[in-house]
């Protein structure tokens, strides 16, 4: 059995095969930085503060995941403590130079896959909104944790809409856990470029027997959907999605019963 524990906006802690895995961890105090440029809703962010100190956070972490470097998913302060704490950090090829520059020396690019003990990382694709802006947006990529042991799987989609690529991983690897990014974060113009509802609702309906879990909520000054109206739009389908509260910690049985 997996168990997860949302830290905040995209920073969760995935216990799996031996390994506790952290997440794009941004740990900056409340209203550390600006507005992102060319965004609604112009105020500094994060929204809220952490649930715990930050050097808590990786504290419990054996090793840390990146999906990709923009600052909400891995700020200074975040990679400051994981060099500190010499962890294993597993990334895409394309932020390894950037991660090696900013201090970190345990740097393992994962072009395929990649192992961390008993743990088996896949690294998958995923599209960061829509046409020329999920273009302006740079790489992302996805990760699928695998515990052979247990027959038990984790895929973390990471900052994409709902694309051919999530899908060809629901199709191709039937994870047990699904974890999404949300909010609906959009540019001032443009569509948006992380899940929206409907987008969420895809990916469950997608998989029936995947437990979606659904983060990246109330934190960032462009993310506009709220837990409440996901919450409100899951009941209103039927589908089954768990939207954990910041510090909330969830176990996640191997075996999802269908919906």
């Amino acid at each position: 059995m997996s168990t997860l524990t949302h830290v905040r906006h995209a920073t969760v802690l995935i216990e799996i095969g031996g390994q506790t895995m952290l997440v794009d961890p941004m740990l900056g105090d409340q209203d550390a930085y600006a507005a992102v440029e060319g965004t609604m809703n112009p105020r500094t962010w994060p929204l809220v503060g952490l649930p715990v100190p930050a050097r808590d956070v990786v504290a419990r972490a054996t090793g840390v995941l990146f999906t990709h470097t923009h600052v909400d998913h891995v700020d200074d302060l975040a990679l400051g403590l994981v060099a500190e704490a010499r962890l294993p950090v597993f990334c895409q090829p394309e932020d390894e130079a950037e991660l090696r520059r900013r201090g970190v020396e345990d740097v393992r690019p994962v072009a395929g896959s990649a192992t961390f003990g008993a743990l088996s990382i896949v690294r998958t694709g995923g599209r960061h909104g829509t046409g020329e802006t999920a273009d302006l947006m740079g790489p992302v990529s996805g990760y699928v944790l695998v515990d052979p042991s247990a027959s038990d799987s984790v895929y973390v989609a990471g900052d994409t809409v709902w694309c051919a690529e999530v899908r060809d991983v629901l199709d191709g690897h039937q994870p047990v856990v699904t974890i999404v990014n949300s909010g609906e974060a959009r540019m001032e113009d443009g569509d948006p470029i992380t899940m929206s509802a409907a987008d969420v609702l895809a990916v469950a309906r997608a998989l029936p027997a995947t437990v979606v879990v659904a983060v990246h909520l109330e934190a960032l000054n462009h993310c506009g959907l709220t837990r409440y109206a996901l919450a409100e739009e899951v009941r209103a389908a039927g589908a089954r999605v768990l939207i954990p509260a910041d510090g909330e910690r969830i176990e996640l049985a191997v075996s999802a019963p269908a919906s």
